[in-house]
Order: C-alpha cells, then structure tokens, then sequence
C-alpha cells in the first residue's frame, strides 16, 4: 500500500490509502493459555484518504481540477466511472476524453462531442463553449458515502448501485491539474520503516530457529559415561 501510494505521488488525481487498525488479542485466536490482556495492533482495512490534492496550473486550457468535493463523470468499459483527474483532450473522433480514451460524460450520459477546433472555454459550473457556441457540460457528482467507492486503477473509482451519485457544486477551474495528495517524504519514510521492522522479524524467526535446532541437537547426544 505505502510502495503503491509512493509510486503514483505523481499521478493526477490520485488519492492516497491508509490503513485502519485494531487490537488484535490471543482470545481472538482461541489460545487458552495466553496470559491476559496480551494484545497486538494488526491492519484491520485499509481506506481511501479523499481530502483535496494542490491545484497546479498547466496552461493547457483541457486541463480542468475540481475545487471542492466531487467527480467527474467518464464512460468506463462496464459503465460509468468517476476521477478527479481532469487532464483531458479532443479525439481525433471530436470526443472529449480522458488520456486513457475513455469519454468524458454529460448530464445526459453521453460523451460530449466538440464540433469545431476552436480553443474550449469552461466556465466554473462546468459548462463549455467553443466560438461563444455552447458545446456541452460536464457531469459533476459526488456520493453520500465516498467510502464505499471502488478503486479502478490508479485514478479512477466505480459506485454500486446502492450508492448512486448526486450532483455535485464543485467549482471547475481551467487550466490547471489536481495533484495527488500524497506527501512523498512522508510515504517514504513510512515505508522505509516497515521494511525495517520485517528485517528485524526475519531476524527473530533466524535466531529462534537457530535455538530449537541446537536444543534438539543437545538433546540427541547421548550422556558422557554411557
């Protein structure tokens, strides 16, 4: 998980996981004769850090970010799918699309066509124009509960049907690209202390494997005199 949220501290829109923990106990694992009270912590899940990434301007203006809570809504291969990665272009079809190809939805679930080759305006309701012309608008939404969002990739999320989205007011900003919200020193850090801690525990099963053997060897050799 830290390795994977390390790896993609560059990937827009990309929101980092974090773990949950819990207690766990030796009553938990049915073992009578552990002395009470022994406890340990253990990853219980792991769960979806959605707090805002940095806004960066880009200068393109098909680079749009959210400001604010919510999706935008793209045509994935089994229906629709929701990203905060707004890097976006014209096919040469005149489809809007996200850099993977997949159409950018409107409110009516079509991908939006742009007719002409003129530059796109987008205004902060998610409306655009092309030429003063209206060409279509973005399908913003958001989810009562975000938790229950499925990762699909690296920046992309899918809802059931017991979580439909509602429409969201987050406020489109032209030219400029979410970042993931990912601290990369302190992904790396954690990291290097995990691989630290399973060092010391391959240490610890070498060293108390080592003792049971000489145990049994001492056992085995016959007593002096014999």
């Amino acid at each position: 998980m830290l390795a994977n949220n390390l790896a993609n501290s560059g990937t827009g829109g990309f929101k980092l996981d974090r773990e949950f923990y819990t207690l766990f106990s030796a009553a938990d694992a049915g073992v009578a004769d552990s002395p009470a009270g022994t406890t340990l912590p253990m990853i219980r899940k792991q769960w979806t850090d959605f707090s805002q990434g940095t806004l960066a301007p880009s200068g393109n203006p098909l680079d749009l970010a959210l400001s604010g809570q919510g999706f935008f809504t793209v045509k994935g291969p089994n229906g629709p799918m929701y990203t905060r990665n707004g890097s976006f272009k014209v096919s040469n079809e005149g489809t809007l699309t996200t850099q993977d190809g997949h159409g950018v939805l409107g409110p009516d679930g079509e991908p939006i066509q742009v007719p002409g080759k003129g530059e796109i305006a987008v205004a902060p309701d998610g409306s655009l124009t092309q030429d003063g012309q209206d060409v279509g608008k973005l399908h913003i939404v958001d989810f009562k509960d975000r938790t229950a969002l499925g990762k699909l990739g690296n920046s992309y999320f899918i809802a059931n049907k017991d979580n439909p989205p509602i429409v969201s007011d987050a406020s489109v900003e032209q030219g400029r690209v979410e970042n993931s919200n990912v601290a990369p020193a302190e992904s790396a850090v954690r990291l290097v202390g995990v691989m630290r801690q399973f060092e010391m525990l391959q240490k610890a099963i070498v060293l108390t494997t080592d003792m049971d053997k000489k145990s049994l060897d001492e056992v085995a050799k016959a007593p002096s005199g014999a």
